[in-house]
């Protein structure tokens, strides 16, 4: 058996790396700004690049790269190698102070969204000390923060480091409110992340697969996932070598990758870490996504983290499990068994409500995209409808707070009274596990499902990170003020409950009564992308970022051109490709195959045989060929009508390219039905997901 723990984290400079190789002074001062989120020392950069440097040649690596997530959702990287030539000319093998802290890769080709000409093509990398750097491919990959020449954000990780500070800054203050004293708070992330397996030949067969992840054509199996077997069921030889083998690549690279099982879909299929600070476990699944399709090609299969690769069958997400964690360990979301504790997890929890119904907007906008408008309300996933999920017992809780009702199982005093009274135990499953339910409380966390399988979830937790950092704030200048702090945090959790009580629904989130009654309640429901996307830069979202230094107005204002530019790519992308395969190989198969079947009726009639069945196939290819083509004419047509206006494109790919989209995919379904098999020009359904 492998040694696990000797094995995990073998490729990461991590504490323990550092504790043996630094100087104690060096060591300290690096670890206060890893805790305290405070600058670094530019005096002990030398002492750290050596030691990176010398401790990632004894393990092989020859190059250096500052690795990092620009707005393109992927990671990325300029390798550069140790290799220098000293007075002497010699080879030496060297790394900086200076190389460590700030690099310097082309900037010009990534999306801006016009935060800077093309001409303007330097941007800078700046060494982010909070995440840990590793080894990857014989390089040492150093995660950064990536930035445009004048200081404009470009990246990911920027936007997340601050609104971690944001969340920190503001729950330390609520908990001096308890007396306690802590340094900083964390949110912390437990990323569950799915994806498909399909056989690397297939794969390859598939056009769509290849260049737009998903396939937009393509007839159901003739079974598909309704007998549910396939969930969490025996996992095949095949498959489980590839788990043991990302296990070994992500444990290497201190991922702690935990749980691994099948999922509801054919070829679908889980892995789940154990959490970690918000900023690590994004790294963590950037990293994860990218070794999943390495070792998936090492083991013959294609990893498919499109969030609807198959129509018909469930598609993938990333559940995004979030929680506050202080530095002495404690979890500022558990309900806790005494008052003082109780109160506090109330005013936390009142905080969360209060953001997501004040920013459920900007929740929805985090999960926007082109892929997962097709997963989304399809009754696999949560709906595009944002609202919290708290269970019966805390649903009891918040009831008897704000309409002074007695709580089952609690207060003797009639109805909670927050300062003295004790607030029931919940027990540890008591909030159920409600799939429909977007965003839901699970005992001692929050659990947001609505990320799609191949997001990067920082934007996600940016988004939630300063939503309730900002009710924190106002919170706690509210609490500050009072004379007294009992009484005024009863008023205040009793008013603030009450006001966004609508965002709490603990039914089912697939019924058409929810989507009546969410907009009774004056809950938003963008369904796609660019309904959502435009309302990215309302003035009430643009003033909490601003407020709490996450972004300007401006970085803002690109982001929304990014996103809105991103899906229209998206659908055309896929229209175009959609376009080739019709027109390369699907109509001239179905014309072949019912030219053989014409040359087959001929045949039979010369010799007395009616072929009406033949006659009947024949035509109804011929006159679906026909419908094909015509649907054909009119999307190539929306195509080359695109408007030029950004969200004027990107509504028109949603607005007319799609739905043309869905009746070439009707017609070509149809004619695969019919076709026989060998004439057909790829592999279908039945073949990618059922493979030996």
């Amino acid at each position: 058996m492998e040694n696990v723990p000797g094995l995990f984290a073998s490729m990461v400079f991590d504490d323990h790396v550092m504790r043996q190789m630094l100087p104690k002074g060096v060591y300290l001062s690096l670890k206060r700004t890893m805790s305290e989120a405070s600058a670094l020392d530019e005096d002990v950069a030398d002492v750290v690049a050596a030691a990176m440097k010398d401790w990632a040649v004894s393990k092989g690596a020859t190059h250096f790269t500052h690795w990092f997530q620009p707005m393109t959702g992927v990671t990325a990287e300029k390798h550069d190698s140790f290799l220098s030539i000293d007075r002497n000319g010699s080879v030496i093998m060297d790394f900086s102070g200076k190389e460590l802290i700030k690099g310097e890769p082309d900037a010009s080709s990534f999306p801006s969204g016009g935060l800077r000409a093309t001409f303007e093509a330097r941007g800078y990398t700046a060494w982010d000390p909070t995440s840990y750097a590793f080894i990857k491919d014989d390089t040492l990959c150093i995660p950064t923060a990536f930035c445009s020449y004048n200081g404009q954000i470009l990246d990911k990780k920027t936007p997340l480091l601050r609104s971690m500070d944001a969340i920190s800054r503001q729950a330390v203050r609520a908990l001096a409110l308890f007396g306690k004293e802590v340094k900083r708070v964390s949110a912390t992330i437990g990323a569950e992340q799915e994806y498909f397996l399909v056989d690397k030949k297939d794969y390859s067969g598939r056009l769509d697969l290849r260049l737009a992840g998903r396939t937009v054509i393509g007839a159901p199996a003739a079974k598909g996932q309704e007998k549910e077997d396939h969930y969490f069921g025996s996992i095949r030889p095949r498959v489980k070598a590839f788990m043991e083998d990302l296990d070994r690549e992500l444990w290497q690279l201190g991922i702690p990758a935990k749980t691994e099982h099948n999922e509801v879909a054919p070829c679908q299929h889980e892995m789940a870490p154990i959490f970690d600070t918000a900023n690590k476990a994004t790294d963590a699944n950037q990293l994860t996504m990218e070794v999943m399709r390495k070792v998936a090609d090492r083991h013959g299969f294609a990893c498919l983290l499109h969030e609807k690769p198959f129509a018909g069958i469930n598609g993938s997400g990333k559940h995004n499990n979030w929680a506050l964690s202080s530095d002495t360990g404690e979890n500022l979301l558990d309900p806790g068994s005494t008052p003082g504790e109780n109160a506090q997890f109330l005013l936390f929890l009142t905080a969360v409500i209060a953001a997501v119904d004040e920013y459920q907007d900007l929740l929805r906008i985090s999960v926007a995209s082109a892929g997962n408008d097709h997963r989304l309300g399809a009754n696999e996933a949560p709906p595009a409808i944002v609202s919290i999920f708290v269970g019966e017992e805390l649903d009891g809780v918040i009831s008897s707070i704000v309409d002074d009702k007695v709580v089952r199982g609690g207060s003797t005093s009639g109805h909670i009274d927050i300062g003295t009274s004790v607030l029931p135990k919940l027990s540890k499953d008591n909030s159920d596990r409600n799939r429909t339910s977007p965003f839901a409380f699970t005992g001692n966390k929050f659990e947001f499902r609505m990320p799609g399988s191949s997001f990067n979830i920082a934007c996600t937790n940016v988004m939630l990170n300063t939503a309730v950092a900002d009710f924190l704030e106002r919170f706690c200048c509210e609490l500050e003020a009072a004379a007294d702090f009992n009484s005024a945090l009863n008023i205040l959790i009793k008013r603030e409950l009450g006001a966004h009580r609508r965002i709490l629904f603990n039914g089912n989130g697939y019924s058409r009564e929810w989507e009546t009654e969410a907009m009774r309640r004056g809950l938003s429901n963008y369904k796609r992308t660019p309904d959502a996307l435009i309302h990215y830069c309302d003035e009430k979202n643009v003033s909490l970022f601003i407020r709490h230094g996450i972004y300007t107005r401006q970085e803002m204002e690109s982001r929304m051109e990014i996103g809105l530019e991103e899906y229209r790519k998206a659908v055309q992308i896929e229209a175009s490709v959609m376009l080739e395969m019709l027109g390369r190989q699907v109509v001239p198969a179905a014309v072949a195959f019912s030219k053989d079947v014409a040359l087959s009726i001929g045949a039979k009639t010369t010799v007395g045989i009616p072929a009406e069945g033949e006659r009947k196939l024949c035509a109804g290819i011929t006159s679906r060929i026909d419908v094909l083509s015509e649907c054909i004419e009119r999307l190539e047509e929306s195509l080359s009508s695109v408007p030029s206006g950004i969200y004027e494109a990107a509504k028109w790919c949603a607005d007319v390219v799609l739905p043309r989209m869905d009746d070439c995919r009707k017609c070509s379904d149809k004619l695969e039905t019919l076709v026989g098999k060998k004439y057909w020009p790829m592999p279908t359904y039945s073949d990618i997901l059922f493979y030996v």
